[in-house]
């Protein structure tokens, strides 16, 4: 599988993450910093959480883990999470902030 199309599929596969307390999925919500497939297909994100005292930060981690390793194609997935740049609504989808009602 080339690498572009591993990619978007891992994209697909984050739209299905939901932070349980938000009702929009993580991608869209822009917590995902950065997604980085090497030549192995191993997989690294970058991500972040709405605020850095999340209880249940260890929730959304592991199904962003687990959404990412069902993808077809990857061999390993490992997440670092980061909180620079603190995450704020601006880094919402355009889409994200029509559902939450703040467009």
């Amino acid at each position: 599988m080339a690498k572009t199309a591993l990619e978007a599929n891992i994209v697909m596969a984050l739209r299905q993450v939901y932070d349980p307390e938000i009702p929009v999925n993580v991608y869209d919500l822009g917590l995902i910093y950065e997604i980085n497939v090497d030549e192995g297909h191993q997989v690294n994100i970058k991500m972040t959480l709405t605020a850095p005292n999340c209880p249940i930060a260890d929730v959304v981690v592991e199904s962003v883990a687990e959404a990412v390793r069902d993808v077809p194609g990857v061999v390993d997935v490992a997440i670092e999470l980061v909180f620079e740049p603190e995450w704020n609504k601006d880094m919402m989808s355009e889409e994200a902030r029509i559902e939450l009602g703040l467009e």
